[in-house]
């Protein structure tokens, strides 16, 4: 079995959530907040010795009081870059071997790092998508003749599901992933880097339908709500 670096996202100032804190620390019902749910469903599905990385900017001190025990990367423009940026710091930190990454946002069955195993073991690249819902302001995919991912943005047209937000790059990837992160802008998603990497390099992306698991990423009042309500 293949043990996979993770990477949390959770350098981001999240306002259109209106909270004072890091999104990440936002509680959930069960009292706990989305970065300790997202730690517990690590460990519990890959060990206590999961090596972890959060990418912090905003309000970072909260964030590191918060989870003493993982290691922390500095994205020191992260009021002036996307999650690409956030990504590459956490690649070019990361040792030999996958990186699972997610956004620091996101409520999850731990079910779903339990499906991405056999695709990790197997060194694939993955992204986890819902096939349930397609809405607009989502990052949505398509897929090429062989089923592995095509185009990976907000602006796909006819999008066959979403992207969820947690994703693994394996590490006979890792390389073109960090070179077209590289060259994305500073405004782009990471998934912009996927898209090049796809484009340019070959980079097969198998996306792992878990519509009958429940995620979803905070970003609206409404997310929020949902999530309080599944917690």
């Amino acid at each position: 079995m293949i043990k996979p670096q993770v990477t949390i996202l959770a350098a981001g100032m999240g306002t259109r959530l209106g909270k004072p804190h890091p999104k990440p620390l936002t509680p959930l019902n069960d009292g706990r907040t989305i970065l300790q749910q997202q730690l517990d469903n690590i460990h519990a599905v890959f060990g206590d010795d999961t090596h972890i990385q959060i990418v912090v900017g905003f309000k970072l001190e909260q964030i590191m009081e918060a989870a003493p025990n993982e290691v922390f990367v500095y994205n020191e423009l992260f009021d002036q870059t996307n999650t690409n940026k956030s990504l590459l710091k956490a690649l070019r930190a990361s040792h030999d071997g996958p990186v699972l990454w997610m956004n620091g946002d996101v409520v999850f069955d731990p079910a779903i790092l339990e499906r991405l195993r056999q695709f990790i073991d197997a060194q694939q690249t993955v992204i986890a998508v819902n096939t349930s819902a397609v809405a607009d302001e989502e990052v949505k995919y398509t897929v090429d003749s062989n089923g592995l991912v095509k185009e990976l943005s907000k602006v796909v047209v006819g999008g066959l599901g979403e992207s969820v937000g947690i994703n693994v790059v394996a590490a006979h990837d890792k390389q073109a992933l960090i070179n077209r992160l590289d060259e994305c802008g500073d405004q782009d998603y990471f998934e912009r880097g996927i898209e090049l990497a796809i484009e340019k390099d070959g980079l097969k992306v198998v996306p792992v339908d878990i519509s009958d698991l429940f995620a979803i990423e905070i970003d609206t009042p409404e997310d929020y709500d949902r999530a309080i309500e599944h917690s």
